[in-house]
């Protein structure tokens, strides 16, 4: 299945590249918490750092009804893109940020902010 975007205007080629390659990382990163939870996933070895840092209460666990990965995507992918537009400007996540990133996404995304912030910033703060 092949998703079709909106692009905010400083959207690149160079972004689509670069989100390929940490789409495909985040979701061995998914897959990998679901199998660390019993879930039917393959192991893929990946870092479960996430997974520790979750059940010991050093990060919040998604509440029950978070989205699977293909719903969660378009919020990562604005995130992971918007990075490397707005990082000079924004070294860290910060309210002006994110009432930036709203505003656009009020544009560009796909559901509503409150829902979908979460995702964006895991996007934005992914270093892969």
């Amino acid at each position: 299945m092949t998703t079709t975007y909106r692009n905010p205007k400083w959207w690149t080629e160079e972004n689509d590249s670069s989100w390929d390659r940490a789409k495909a990382a985040m979701k061995r990163d998914w897959d990998q918490t679901k199998h660390d939870f019993g879930g039917n996933e393959p192991d893929t070895k990946q870092n479960v750092n996430d997974t520790v840092k979750q059940s010991t209460g050093k990060e919040a666990i998604p509440p029950r009804g978070v989205p699977n990965y293909e719903k969660a995507e378009p919020a990562l992918r604005f995130g992971y893109g918007a990075r490397s537009y707005y990082a000079k400007r924004y070294p860290t996540w910060n309210p002006d940020l994110e009432r930036e990133l709203e505003r656009e996404w009020s544009e560009f995304g796909e559901g509503d902010w409150a829902a979908q912030s979460r995702y964006v910033r895991k996007g934005w703060e992914y270093k892969g």
